[in-house]
């Protein structure tokens, strides 16, 4: 546990009343931050977790925040004005694939911890403007960043039928994508969240008693491919192991199979201390472990947090540390 007593904690809650950041405890804690660390929240959000990490880092630690959401950055910006000006906090609008880029022009070297809290944030799923909800109407939009040129209706309104059948079926799980791919594609144009998930509904034949809204691998899969969120994720992993310090821990919460995948399998990968050879299966070289692993199995949350937001139901962090 990290001695705070000389510092006040930065709480700020006015900016993020309708987000609960999920797995707060667990991810910020497991990073075993300290007075004076250097660390990055790569997916600022609601900026809940960028609070807890910088009272663990007080008084005089620098955290570097990354989102490529414009909304998320002004309003991290508004929640800790004081953090700011002090120099303690620096903000960047980018995608967290650019995560070295980003902390080399922010001159973070070497740092003690970093978290990702993958996927879409509450905010972004009540702004109808953004076009992230099948819930709520408006145009189908899902970037991330609004200024990046391929939002959902592009991909929906011009791909080929096949290759959205395969984008479903890959990036959201969806057994039946062959037959919504065909339905989309002969009721083009489509041009807002109400009416794809409408056109979904309508393609596999309604509800039928299915816990989540049909539509809801749908928008999950073209959201991950507007935003390219599993190659970025890809990408990031070694920046973050180049970045993080020996010692220095990896936090990563995932929302999905897919995420939870790539980061399961790297981490095991970096552990590893031998590499097989698949053309013969009793030989292999020695290699030097990179990370240890802190978390054996996912960490999930407790029922008091399910209780308390239901949306954390499929989270689950990893956690590793740089040897």
């Amino acid at each position: 546990m990290n001695d705070q007593a000389h510092a006040a904690p930065v709480h700020h809650q006015t900016h993020s009343q309708t987000h609960i950041s999920v797995l707060l405890e667990e991810a910020v804690d497991g990073l075993a931050l300290r007075p004076g660390d250097s660390a990055v929240d790569a997916t600022l959000g609601g900026g809940g977790h960028t609070a807890r990490i910088l009272d663990q880092t007080a008084p005089n630690g620098r955290v570097l925040g990354l989102d490529a959401d414009p909304a998320a950055i002004a309003r991290v910006t508004a929640r800790f004005p004081g953090e700011i000006a002090a120099g303690r906090l620096t903000l960047v609008q980018t995608p967290f694939g650019a995560l070295a880029q980003a902390a080399q022009a922010a001159g973070f070297r070497q740092v003690a911890g970093i978290l990702f809290d993958l996927g879409v944030s509450s905010f972004q799923l009540q702004s109808p403007e953004r076009g992230f909800a099948w819930m709520t109407a408006g145009p189908l939009d899902m970037r991330f960043d609004p200024q990046q040129p391929t939002s959902a209706a592009e991909i929906v309104n011009t791909w080929p039928e096949r290759e959205l059948a395969d984008l479903f079926y890959r990036y959201g799980e969806e057994h039946r994508s062959r037959r919504i791919a065909r339905y989309l594609v002969a009721h083009r144009p489509i041009t807002t969240t109400e009416q794809l998930a409408r056109l979904v509904e309508q393609a596999v034949g309604g509800r039928r008693g299915e816990r989540i809204h049909p539509a809801t691998r749908t928008f999950q899969a073209l959201r991950i491919a507007v935003n390219q969120e599993l190659a970025q994720l890809e990408q990031v992993l070694p920046q973050a192991l180049a970045l993080l310090r020996p010692g220095g821990r990896l936090a990563v919460i995932s929302f999905h199979s897919l995420e939870d995948r790539i980061v399961k399998q790297w981490m095991q990968a970096e552990a590893a201390d031998f590499v097989h050879d698949r053309a013969h299966p009793f030989g292999g070289t020695p290699r030097t472990p990179t990370l240890r692993a802190i978390t054996g199995k996912p960490v999930t949350p407790s029922p008091a947090e399910l209780e308390r937001n239901p949306r954390s139901r499929s989270a689950k962090l990893r956690i590793a540390e740089r040897l």
